[in-house]
């Protein structure tokens, strides 16, 4: 939507932004040692949602021995943490997903689920708005010096959907072609910023009033810097000027 962002860039362009890396790095090494145990191997080789881990931890320029401390502790005696996804509305009616890990369900449910009814929400049910959404791989690239030609390639490199942005492009593709369509782009010479899988929504909600999205976007914040929450996602979208004027 022309000079309209949603939510995941709106996110993505506050996080470039942000030099506190410290809670950030603790989030992703989170991430690693649930990607180790669900895949059920420390080697990114054969494990291919540890790559991906790896890579979104690298794009935060997380340190190395960070990432390599993650996938030990993941292959020790470290504290058993499951991944648990909320589903709900925020404030003004809009669908939300939170993705989180935790070693006590209870205390994290009820934590998000107080968050929620603070900002004006309310927790759902599973499926209540999932099926608004749709998982994709999100590949973020440089736009170069001439974005129409990077665009070209971008498509013929297989990607479904390019969005532009002010800053990048982001370049949305089958989930299973993530890291082979990641690679033929960097092979053309575009520059990758960013690739991991994402939940796309289908439908977006504009908010045009700044008062209004502040209020949501504060909201989300909040859940975001939750400690278990790992990911958010949101159908939100709000109009360029709005989003330059908060």
């Amino acid at each position: 939507m022309s000079g309209h962002s949603h939510y995941a860039t709106i996110k993505r362009q506050k996080q470039a932004n942000d030099a506190v890396k410290g809670k950030i790095f603790s989030k992703l090494a989170r991430s690693i040692q649930v990607a180790v145990r669900t895949g059920g191997s420390s080697d990114p080789a054969s494990n291919y949602r540890l790559r991906m881990a790896i890579e979104a931890a690298r794009a935060e320029n997380m340190p190395k021995e960070n990432i390599e401390r993650a996938i030990k502790r993941a292959g020790g005696d470290a504290q058993n943490i499951e991944e648990v996804t909320y589903e709900g509305f925020g404030p003004g009616g809009i669908s939300v997903i939170v993705e989180a890990v935790t070693d006590n369900r209870n205390r994290t449910s009820q934590e998000i689920k107080n968050l929620f009814e603070r900002g004006g929400g309310s927790l759902g049910g599973p499926g209540s708005v999932l099926f608004n959404f749709e998982q994709k791989g999100m590949i973020v690239t440089e736009k170069g010096v001439n974005p129409e030609d990077t665009m070209l390639k971008l498509i013929d490199a297989g990607a479904e959907d390019v969005v532009e942005e002010k800053d990048a492009f982001e370049v949305y593709v089958s989930p299973s072609m993530t890291e082979e369509i990641k690679e033929k782009i960097s092979e053309m010479g575009i520059g990758v910023k960013s690739a991991s899988l994402v939940m796309r929504p289908k439908h977006l909600q504009t908010v045009s009033s700044k008062e209004e999205a502040q209020k949501i976007l504060a909201w989300l914040e909040k859940i975001e810097e939750h400690d278990d929450v790992q990911k958010v996602y949101a159908n939100l979208d709000v109009p360029q000027d709005v989003v330059e004027s908060l």
